[in-house]
């Protein structure tokens, strides 16, 4: 017993003197891995690894505050105890990671870039914020995080349904949890939640102000749809299961910002097709909007001209598959915007419209 002790405190020292370089290598294993498994939101599979990130996290934080207890008792716990930091930096780097794989599959950057820059900055400055995992609080708000964060898209995909209803539910189960957390520690640990409890609630507080915040304004990404394609084109039919498409042969750009609005040359009384495929969750259903609008030049803003909307069904890998269209469209700068009931934007496509006495280059592709 006494030789597996010191082995012990050997991989510890190990461990200790080389944290700075371990810790980097963890955390872009955890993001590479992540990127590679997690593929469907509504998998048991994708579910159960994000589940087991908050175990590990909920693991690590009772090592943490149990420390004095352990110490006390001596044996594996006080040893656990040791790493307990490196548990938590784990399970947190992955779980963030996680929701920033799905959360950016279902964002348009234009509308929700602040919660996604929210979420990249929790997951880059996770060996930061290592240093804080001995304060109750601290990793208390940012186990919340995680906890609301998850709840958004899980329970959607459990319920098969969307809205704010949905999402202030979400936000009810995370507090509950949140709040057994703590119950839990002011019983395993009460003299470090008693010193830590008005700053550990008032961080759930405000994490859950600011999600509501960010979900009423839009900000957040409308998980647990993703927009798989859009597009713009001259003709749609449906074949079967297919969908036949004719279009314009576009320039192909290096980089993603350099590249200028799609330009649909129209002949005579031609009509505009808007064509989207939105992932939904199997058997969640829901609405989908085409939002068109155009560049008023002289007002400098987007006016809105059209909504149309129209059911969706989950489960299709490819997403469910729905066109709109419009006639009678002036030569100018148009978007189609395809976003939820709530206005939550997926995506959209912008084009220009050119008059033309000639009949375009067409190509065909199905979908």
């Amino acid at each position: 017993m006494r030789t597996l002790g010191v082995m012990w405190d050997k991989s510890f020292h190990w461990y200790e003197t080389r944290e700075r370089y371990i810790a980097p290598v963890a955390f872009v294993s955890g993001f590479v891995w992540d990127n590679v498994t997690l593929s469907r939101i509504d998998l048991w599979l994708d579910n159960l690894i994000l589940l087991s990130y908050l175990a590990v996290a909920a693991f690590g934080m009772v090592l943490i505050n149990t420390r004095a207890v352990n110490r006390a008792r001596g044996g594996v716990w006080v040893r656990l105890a040791d790493f307990a930091p490196l548990f938590l930096q784990f399970a947190f780097g992955g779980i963030f990671s996680g929701f920033f794989i799905f959360y950016s599959r279902s964002a348009s950057i234009a509308a929700s870039w602040p919660f996604l820059a929210f979420l990249a900055v929790v997951l880059l400055g996770n060996e930061i914020f290592r240093k804080h995992y001995q304060q109750l609080a601290f990793h208390a708000s940012i186990f919340f995080v995680a906890l609301f964060s998850y709840a958004i898209f899980a329970l959607p995909v459990l319920l098969g349904q969307m809205g704010a209803g949905v999402f202030l539910l979400s936000g009810l189960a995370s507090f509950v949890a949140i709040a057994f957390v703590l119950f839990v520690f002011s019983h395993t640990a009460p003299a470090r939640f008693r010193q830590a409890r008005v700053y550990a609630w008032g961080g759930v507080a405000l994490v859950y102000l600011a999600f509501n915040a960010l979900y009423f304004t839009n900000l957040i990404p409308p998980l647990p749809l993703s927009l798989k394609e859009v597009g713009v084109y001259h003709s749609i039919a449906r074949s079967g299961e297919t969908y036949v498409v004719q279009e314009e042969p576009q320039k192909k750009w290096l980089f993603f910002f350099s590249r200028p609005p799609e330009v649909f040359h129209r002949l005579g009384g031609e009509a505009v097709y808007a064509y989207s495929a939105v992932f939904a969750p199997t058997d969640l259903k829901t609405k989908i909007l085409h939002r068109w609008a155009y560049y008023d030049e002289t007002k400098t803003e987007w006016i809105n001209t059209d909504l149309f909307s129209f059911p969706i069904v989950g489960g299709r890998d490819g997403g469910y598959r729905g066109f709109t269209l419009k006639q009678n469209i002036t030569p100018v700068r148009w978007r189609i915007d395809v976003i939820t009931e709530r206005g939550q934007l997926l995506g959209r496509a912008e084009f220009m419209v050119e008059e033309v006495v000639e009949p375009p280059e067409l190509s065909t592709k199905i979908f």
